[in-house]
Order: C-alpha cells, then sequence, then structure tokens
C-alpha cells in the first residue's frame, strides 16, 4: 500500500501520467523498481523521474498511514485492491489511491447516483434537489455529491432526511472541510452512514485546479447524474460531461427560461443529450433492468374518477403533511392552495414544499390558479 500512496502523492504524476507507468510497469510497485532510463522514455515531468527514482515520497506515505489510522474510519483503497469501486476502476485514467472515510463500503457497494448543481441556487432548485435526493436515498440508492454550498448541500441533506446513504466525494484531504462551515454536516453525513471519498492526500487545501478532479470522481462512481440547476459556466456542465465521456447517464432537471440558473440544464436536455426528468422514477427507468427493477414500484391500479385516497391506497413512505394534503385532493375536483391550507392545517411555506414533492412524484397535477388535481 505504500507504494500506492507514494506514487499518488509523486509530483507531477496525475491521473493520466500513473495510467502510462501502471501500463508499462504492472504495478505502483513496478514503477518504483524501473530504471531512470525508462522513466525518461515515458516522457514524465523531470521531477517526477527524480522522485520516483529517488522513491523520495515513500517516509510521507509511511506518516500518512499513519495518520489515516489515527482518524478511525478511515482507509485508503489502491486500484489494485478488490474493494476499490468496480465503476469507478472503468473510467479513463482512474486515480490510483482513493481515500474514504465512514461507511463506504456499503455506500460505494450500493447503486449510485450523483446530484449536482449551482452553487447560487434559487429556491425551487434547492427543493427540487432536496425532493429528489430523500427519494433516491430512501429507495437504496447512494447519493453522491460534492459538499458544496447550495444543490450538493441539498442533497446531501436530502439524503440524510431519509435515512438513507449519501457520498461526498471531496477537493480536499479528508482532514480538510470545505466551505469550512459545513464541518457539521460532513460530521452528520459520517455519523448517520454516509461517507467521505477523496483522492487527495491528508494536508491538501481546496485548490481551485482539484474540483474537476472530484467532479470526474463523482460522475465514476455513479451509474448516472443528476444536474439540477447550471449556470453557464458552472462546474456541474464539466461532471456532466465528464459523465458522458464516461458512458454514464446524464439527467437534468428543466427550469425557467429566464433564469441564468436553468443555463446550463435546458442547454443539456436541448443539445448534449440529458433526459428530462421530473420525479425520481425518471432516473431509476434508465438503470439497468436488474437494478431499476428492484427499485421501481409495481404498476398501481387505477382508482375511480373522484375517490378520495384512503389510508391504504397511499404510498407508505409518504411524510405526514404529505399525507394530510394528499387525502384533500380528488381527481375530478380541483382543490386551490388557500383551501388545502385551512384543510390540512400545514403552514402556506410548508405547504408549497409539499405540493411540489407530490407534484414530482407524479401524485397530483398543478392546475392554472394554484389549483391541484390527483392524478389518476
Amino acid at each position: 500500500m505504500r507504494d500506492w500512496i507514494a506514487l499518488n502523492m509523486t509530483p507531477g504524476v496525475g491521473p493520466r501520467a500513473a495510467a502510462r507507468l501502471l501500463e508499462r510497469f504492472g504495478s505502483a510497485e513496478g514503477v518504483f523498481g524501473a530504471l531512470r532510463s525508462e522513466l525518461e522514455r515515458l516522457r514524465l515531468r523531470p521531477e517526477a523521474v527524480e522522485s520516483i527514482a529517488l522513491r523520495d515520497r515513500h517516509a510521507a506515505a509511511a506518516v500518512e498511514l499513519e495518520r489515516l489510522r489515527a482518524m478511525g474510519g478511515a482507509d485508503v483503497l489502491a486500484l489494485d485492491d478488490g474493494a476499490y469501486p468496480q465503476l469507478l476502476r472503468e473510467i479513463p485514467d482512474p486515480p490510483v489511491t482513493l481515500y474514504v472515510r465512514g461507511a463506504w463500503r456499503e455506500c460505494l457497494e450500493a447503486p449510485c447516483v450523483g446530484l449536482v448543481g449551482s452553487r447560487r441556487c434559487s429556491t425551487y432548485g434547492q427543493n427540487v434537489a432536496h425532493l429528489l435526493a430523500r427519494d433516491l436515498a430512501s429507495r437504496g440508492l447512494t447519493v453522491v455529491s460534492g459538499m458544496a454550498r447550495g444543490i450538493d448541500d441539498a442533497a446531501h441533506r436530502g439524503a440524510l432526511e431519509a435515512g438513507g446513504r449519501t457520498a461526498a466525494v471531496l477537493g480536499t484531504g479528508l482532514d480538510e472541510v470545505y466551505p469550512r462551515d459545513h464541518r457539521r454536516l460532513a460530521e452528520e453525513i459520517l455519523e448517520r452512514g454516509g461517507a467521505l471519498v477523496t483522492q487527495f492526500p491528508l494536508g491538501t487545501p481546496p485548490v481551485s485546479e482539484n474540483f474537476p478532479y472530484r467532479n470526474r470522481i463523482i460522475s465514476g462512481l455513479s451509474l448516472g447524474v443528476v444536474v439540477v440547476e447550471a449556470s453557464e459556466n458552472s462546474g456541474s456542465l464539466i461532471t456532466a460531461r465528464l459523465a458522458l465521456e464516461q458512458g454514464r447517464e446524464v439527467f437534468a432537471v428543466p427550469g425557467n427560461i429566464t433564469s441564468r440558473n436553468s443555463f446550463g440544464t435546458n442547454y443539456l436536455i436541448k443539445g448534449a443529450g440529458a433526459k428530462l426528468i421530473q420525479q425520481w422514477q425518471d432516473v431509476v427507468a434508465e438503470f439497468p433492468p436488474e437494478i431499476a427493477a428492484a427499485i421501481l414500484p409495481p404498476e398501481p391500479k387505477k382508482k375511480g374518477a373522484g375517490a378520495r385516497a384512503d389510508d391504504a391506497a397511499l404510498p407508505q413512505d409518504l411524510s405526514g403533511p404529505e399525507r394530510a394534503v394528499l387525502k384533500l385532493i380528488t381527481a375530478d375536483e380541483p382543490a386551490h392552495i388557500d383551501g388545502l391550507a385551512e384543510a390540512s392545517g400545514v403552514g402556506v411555506a410548508e405547504l408549497s414544499a409539499v405540493l411540489l414533492g407530490l407534484e414530482m412524484r407524479d401524485l397530483i397535477r398543478q392546475l392554472p390558479g394554484k389549483c391541484f388535481v390527483r392524478k389518476i
């Protein structure tokens, strides 16, 4: 393991250079046993050749292992390790080591879906990300995101609210949290069965060039990536492009055409082949058949028009407010939002989020004038 960590720490050796070295010498141990002349023929940067030839990172790698063991719940996976995530191993130039902490095995062995978007998101985007993450996590999927502000934050919190799994991929070392005000979020993820993942050694600060590497791990771990909101130059578009290059599914939530945060998602749908999604089922339906069949519910029996939903007929994973509101909505008589607020006892602010969630789950449909009907 020390050879793999040392290779990951070698200056001038990124994923592509590491891939060339491993292709030529077969393993990290083989790389460090190579002759200087053999290394030079691979056209590596001079500082990389010097570092490998002198094995000058091995002492630091030994210290790294000791520090990891002292952290508790932390480990490092090498590319030749059987525990290394298979999907990530299959991407071009995968990271040679993966630092993990928390319930990483449970998180990364389950089907994963990436959920990303703008840091400066709208309330709509935040609600959508939260609801999608909650719905996906409650069905056994691991929600993977980057622990940034905005959409990433909403995705992690939605998964946690569902009691499900979430993995945060960092652009720093495991001992760094960025942004710093998400330190508590990182703790919650670990406390509630989630995982922290990074390719960067301990002590790596949040420098800008790290985040494209983080993004390719998000997409590489996932069966598909959902983009909720993204401006024209958003890093989420980089994640989407990487996902397409890796052969992953790409999904996008449509947005208001006048909003700058909708430019990226609408572009992905219009010109990049992303699939438009409105609810969690749209995501799972595109997964491999054996995974989708295990998650998607059977086709519901149709109800007679106008019948009010009784408790037994309602989805079992609805929250209390969702259940109370849905029972008031029929298929043939539009219910106005004011009447729903009065009859359900749910506050207007919470009611808007509840109605959006029911609509995204394809249980109700909104009509003009803030009226709602049940879908048959």
